[in-house]
């Protein structure tokens, strides 16, 4: 039991590590990605829109059909393969996004970016592997440092390389990603015992078969619609971000890569530093319940604000809102039992990419795209947003009932 205890830092220090380079890969082609598809459609800013918006579903369709199976595949062969194998395909993968020619082979990078992307509930079952009751909440909360950090380097360092080259970015993100996946080659350990192993069937890949897997922990089926409401508001803000500041505060590459940075780290400094003293003053639950409510608020912000110097505000008080993910996670890991991890955390991946299916085509295609476009009764850029606000206080309400519904001590 206690070399069990001396693995689980540096087993942890190794995933974290794997996940903030795997992140700042990712977090280098935000700033860019959105200007080649313009480029491609000739500086049309509604049309780049609604391509966005194909192409954000696109990729999100093959992480949903994708997660399950690769969870699945980790309860079954162990975490360790199943990350390196991703991290190889993804650097490959950037390759083909660097040199695409043209929209359709960009659209074929980000089919395979969306099913190797799929392996994020794998390393979220990694964390829970390693976590005790009593570190679950603080392991969670790293990761979302991890991911800060990676959105810190990562969207400013992108601005900058994309004012060299417009596909200068994808390169770096191949290199970042193929030395990311020969440090987990060497390093990276096995986290899931052989004896806590379980067998693969075709049953338990299924993306919708997983889903109903959730019924048997009540509280996690619970929680899925909020999961569901809070998770189609943050894809939505993703998707139209560089869009959406292009087009009413006309900001650039660079700046975009400064201003997301500045969310990477606000974003950190919550999650390093206030995460674990704000559950426990408000409990898991609590923090649920307080993160949503800063949410909705910083994106009714983002919806209105008139002036572009406001937004980098917003940014610092929505940050708070980023207590929520960890909180739920924690709720989670500590409800579903070892064997399960995978499963559980590909359904909820599985969730999270049904989400990033429709806010691409709701959000960008949809609403961005028709309220900056001439044929709109009015224009409204901002409109993304304030639903996304709508949809996060549904999202409190939601979670307050199932609180209500299933007490705490019914679960320990």
């Amino acid at each position: 039991m206690n070399s069990q205890g001396e693995k689980r830092p540096a087993a942890l220090t190794f995933i974290l590590l794997t996940l903030f380079i795997d992140i700042l890969g990712i977090g280098i082609i935000i700033p860019v990605l959105p200007e080649l598809i313009k480029q491609f459609v000739g500086g049309n800013t509604a049309m780049a829109g609604w391509y966005v918006g194909i192409i954000g579903a696109s990729y999100s369709l093959m992480q949903f059909l994708c997660a399950p199976i690769l969870g699945a595949l980790s309860d079954r062969f162990g975490r360790r393969p199943v990350i390196l194998a991703a991290l190889f395909g993804l650097g490959v993968d950037f390759l083909i996004q660097g040199f695409a020619p043209s929209i359709a082979w960009l659209f074929v990078g980000r089919l395979i970016a969306g099913v190797l992307g799929a392996s994020f509930s794998t390393a979220n079952a990694y964390i829970a592997d390693v976590s005790t009751p009593e570190t679950r909440a603080r392991n969670f909360g790293l990761v979302g440092v991890m991911f800060g950090l990676g959105f810190i380097c990562g969207p400013a360092f992108g601005g900058l390389l994309g004012g060299i080259h417009l596909r200068l970015p994808f390169f770096v993100s191949a290199g970042l990603a193929l030395i990311n996946w020969m440090y987990g080659y060497f390093i990276l350990p096995e986290s899931l015992p052989p004896e806590q192993r379980s067998s693969f069937t075709w049953s338990k890949a299924n993306p919708f078969g997983t889903l109903k897997r959730l019924r048997s922990y009540p509280l996690v089926a619970g929680l899925a619609t909020t999961f569901v409401c809070m998770s189609l508001a943050q894809r939505g803000l993703e998707n139209v971000w560089v869009l959406y500041t292009g087009f009413r505060y006309q900001w650039n590459e660079q700046t975009n890569g400064l201003v997301l940075g500045l969310v990477g780290i606000s974003a950190a400094l919550v999650q390093g530093m206030l995460v674990r003293p704000i559950i426990k003053r408000l409990g898991e639950r609590g923090t649920v319940t307080f993160g949503l409510a800063v949410s909705a608020l910083a994106f009714l912000g983002y919806g209105l604000a008139p002036q572009g110097w406001m937004v980098p505000c917003i940014i610092v008080f929505g940050s708070l809102g980023g207590v929520t993910g960890p909180a739920i996670q924690s709720i989670v890991a500590g409800s579903v039992n070892p064997s399960e991890q995978g499963k559980i955390q590909g359904a909820l991946t599985s969730l999270m990419s049904l989400t990033n299916i429709m806010a691409p085509l709701f959000f960008t295609a949809g609403l961005f795209s028709y309220f900056t476009s001439d044929h709109a009764v009015f224009e409204l850029p901002g409109a993304p947003f304030l639903v996304g606000s709508v949809l996060l206080v549904v999202a409190l309400v939601l979670a307050r009932r199932v609180f209500k519904r299933i007490p705490a001590e019914s679960i320990d």
